[in-house]
């Protein structure tokens, strides 16, 4: 297997990035909307050959310090199974640090009786998540990190129906499990550590084959409060269907809210390239419509930081058609919260 591939579904399947794409009809999740279970959190099975799974956190805290931590099961062709972690600190006392680490599969193990995932003793996410559910994650590879965060509260999870959409031939499943939860704990940076508390997202995602096969571009969104919220995820086909979901309370109960378009300004937002103004989403189901800026990112993060070597770095870039970035914001929201927002696809 040739470096070019190797790379392009190693990033792409541990960073849930949805690079290229085919124009595939789109079949929504069937069922009523429901709560989140342990069962949805704990790792699925699925025959397909590269299927793979992702928990990602958001967590903005009350000092300016931003973590991002991704836990994942993937496949590499030429390599196999694989359990990979990672964890970005954004303005973690005015600088940004990066790490990534690949494992065998069986260092992985999930207790369903414990509602818990831990991965060989370093990196864990325990209880069922909600109040009392606890991030760790320590590593040593170009610097020491650290972060241990617990939820002191959390909105309920909701899924529509079976979280399952049929994309052509392959299946994406989403479930919104903390759409805004407050946090408190610990995080750290070569033995420097700190206090912090504010508030994290969690969601969790899999595919039954590799996310360039999915989508062309991805959007995350989380609110600053927990009346009236939205949070979710939205990605789009290259042909510009939208899967994913969000949710939304004002006051009156968390519902799940489906996407019906998306605008950049005054035009349908197809996802070809990062937004140049504010996105606007419309739902079903008389939820009002999110409108937030997105064109004056805070980060431009770069995948190219999480891999090692020249020559690593010039194939990926190869296999994806250009450098992958994650833009991260914070704008006002229609709603009248602040809006923390990602939104990951190719360079422009």
């Amino acid at each position: 297997m040739s470096w070019v591939k190797k790379f392009s579904f190693l990033v792409s399947a541990v960073f849930g990035l949805t690079l290229t794409a085919h124009a595939e009809d789109v079949v929504g999740p069937k069922g009523a909307e429901r709560n989140l279970t342990v069962a949805d959190f704990m790792p699925h099975k699925n025959s397909a050959k590269e299927f793979n799974e992702t928990w990602s956190y958001q967590f903005v805290f009350d000092n300016g310090t931003r973590a991002f931590v991704n836990y994942a099961t993937l496949y590499i062709p030429g390599t196999g199974k694989k359990v990979a972690c990672d964890l970005n600190f954004w303005n973690f006392k005015g600088k940004s640090y990066t790490v990534g680490r690949q494992y065998p599969p069986e260092r992985l193990e999930a207790y369903k009786d414990k509602a818990t995932i831990d991965i060989k003793g370093e990196y864990a996410m325990e209880h069922k998540p909600g109040k009392g559910h606890r991030v760790y994650f320590t590593a040593d590879k170009g610097g020491k990190f650290f972060l241990d965060v617990t939820f002191e509260s959390a909105e309920q999870g909701k899924v529509p129906g079976d979280g399952v959409w049929q994309v052509g031939k392959n299946k994406f499943a989403q479930y919104v499990h903390i759409p805004y939860g407050r946090v408190s704990g610990r995080i750290g940076y070569e033995g420097d550590t700190i206090a912090v508390k504010g508030y994290a997202y969690m969601d969790q995602t899999w595919q039954t084959d590799q996310a360039t096969d999915i989508a062309a571009r991805s959007i995350n969104f989380s609110t600053s409060a927990k009346s009236p919220l939205f949070a979710g995820r939205i990605s789009l086909t290259e042909s510009g269907k939208l899967i994913g979901y969000a949710l939304y309370n004002n006051g009156e109960g968390v519902k799940v809210a489906m996407p019906t378009a998306i605008k950049d300004g005054d035009d349908t937002y197809k996802g070809k390239k990062f937004p140049k103004g504010s996105l606007s989403f419309e739902f079903n189901g008389g939820v009002p419509a999110l409108s937030f800026a997105a064109n004056k990112p805070l980060q431009k993060a770069s995948l190219l930081d999480k891999v090692d070597g020249w020559l690593a770095k010039k194939a990926f870039k190869i296999a994806a058609g250009g450098e992958v970035l994650f833009y991260r914001g914070r704008s006002d929201g229609s709603h009248g919260k602040k809006v923390d927002w990602t939104i990951t696809g190719v360079k422009d």
